[in-house]
């Protein structure tokens, strides 16, 4: 897919009341999508097409969400033909702290700093690769509520910010139906344990994965009621199993041996609720415990509430896998904000920066996108990818010829040489090339295209 098609395919759609104001989204996203990293008058270099771009950002009458629809669309028609697609839900914080003159921020962090919080839902294959945003909410914290967390319970839970699970939930239940072939997941991390999650209506097709934080009391086998964790460690362990634990802080990547239970259990409602107000729900639970970590490291325990099936080995084995998907949507946080530099935009306003979130939450998708998609389907032509342009200036650039072959390059191999023009050594030992590689290398990889436009003879010899 070429830079003008994917912005076409993920843009195109766009409903902005305007067709010139969608035009312009895809020719923003084109260019953004060619420098991430740059600032936008870096990125835009035609004086006409930068004022362009500011006045789409600053337009009223553009909606966030009316931006984004379109990749939601093309993302569902990408994840239509797959049995089962992770829906992974967690939450980021933009800093903007240093920005005094942007207008409309709330309070981040320990209430001192200023920026957004950002609540996303991200679609994965059980292959890892992202297909792209299906979700998203964009919210600012009032300063006067630092400190009232000791008020929680006394809350409703629309008027608490963990209503951003369920917002994301019912979002996921909306479209769901657009892919009855499909079974999502929603996938959570342990801030989405509540009640109100795990007993909510869900579509047919739609599933709950949440690590639980909670030690609920369960009813044992004996009639007496216990907390879950003690209920499971009297069963005896199931199976032993190995999952590789990412690097975290100055502790490197690492696979950790984890002891296997699992069980079915009915859980009441919290006690504090008023009676008949939540009904009782029965889950499956996997724990997944690690006995003995290594020295100094905390030992990874995971344990895990679905509404899927629990009756085997076999199907807790795939919760654990479907668990450690939730790792995509954290790259796909760090390729916003490092390779997309969502944090460095100037903008005047709040709803400018939503507006250049929506645009730059697709460029951060394609950018992992590229840098996954070669690991899975590494032989299939580059083409998928790149328009024919973009890999014979690669091709010539990295073979100091003007003749390109008949057949383009394998994807692994388009990839490594955009990796390497953005500074991939390729040593033993180095692995697979990352986004952070690939978003530069693209930068110059449309500079050499424009160049290759100008030089090239035409027509080019066609080596056999």
């Amino acid at each position: 897919m070429n830079e003008a098609d994917w912005a076409i395919n993920e843009f195109g759609g766009a409903g902005l009341g305007d067709t010139r104001r969608t035009d312009r989204l895809v020719w923003a996203a084109t260019v953004l999508g060619e420098h991430p990293r740059e600032s936008l008058p870096a990125a835009c270099t035609d004086p006409a097409m930068l004022k362009g771009v500011y006045r789409l950002l600053e337009n009223p009458e553009v909606r966030p969400e009316a931006m984004l629809a379109s990749h939601v669309q093309a993302t569902l028609e990408r994840v239509s033909a797959v049995p089962v697609v992770w829906a992974v839900q967690d939450t980021t914080e933009l800093d903007y702290s240093q920005r005094r003159a942007t207008t409309g921020l709330g309070a981040i962090g320990n209430g001192f700093g200023r920026g957004l919080e950002v609540h996303s839902t991200l679609a994965l294959t059980p292959d890892h690769i992202p297909q792209g945003v299906l979700a998203q909410a964009v919210w600012t914290r009032d300063p006067a509520t630092t400190g009232k967390k000791h008020q929680r319970k006394q809350r409703p839970i629309s008027e608490k910010e963990s209503q951003k699970w369920l917002t994301g939930l019912a979002a996921l239940n909306a479209l769901a139906p657009q892919c009855p072939a499909t079974q999502f997941i929603s996938v959570a991390d342990r801030e989405a344990d509540m009640y109100e999650l795990l007993c909510a209506e869900r579509a047919p097709n739609v599933a709950l994965l949440v690590r639980a934080t909670q030690n609920r009391s369960v009813a044992r086998v004996s009639g007496a009621v216990g907390p879950l964790r003690a209920t499971l460690l009297a069963q005896p362990v199931g199976a032993t199993r190995q999952i590789v634990v990412p690097r975290q802080a100055t502790h490197p990547a690492r696979t950790a041996t984890v002891w296997l239970r699992w069980a079915t259990h009915t859980f009441q409602p919290p006690a504090h609720r008023p009676p008949g107000q939540l009904a009782a729900v029965t889950l499956g639970v996997v724990w997944a415990h690690e006995d003995c970590p290594p020295a100094g490291v905390k030992g990874l325990d995971w344990l895990l509430l679905t509404t899927l099936a629990i009756s085997d080995q076999a199907a807790a084995v795939r919760c654990l896998t479907y668990y450690a998907c939730r790792f995509g949507i954290e790259v796909w946080h760090r390729t916003l904000k490092t390779g997309c530099a969502i944090e460095a935009r100037q903008l005047a306003s709040r709803a400018a920066l939503q507006r250049g979130l929506a645009l730059y939450s697709v460029v951060a998708w394609r950018l992992l996108y590229a840098a996954l998609l070669a690991r899975v389907t590494p032989d299939v032509p580059c083409t998928v990818l790149l328009e024919e342009a973009e890999w014979q200036a690669l091709f010539c650039y990295q073979h100091h010829t003007t003749q390109v072959p008949a057949r383009p390059p394998t994807l692994a191999q388009a990839v490594r040489g955009i990796a390497t023009l953005g500074g991939f050594l390729g040593r033993k030992g180095d692995g697979e090339p990352g986004p952070t590689v690939l978003w530069r290398g693209f930068q110059r990889l449309a500079d050499l295209t424009a160049m290759f436009h100008v030089c090239a003879p035409p027509p080019l010899f066609l080596v056999p």
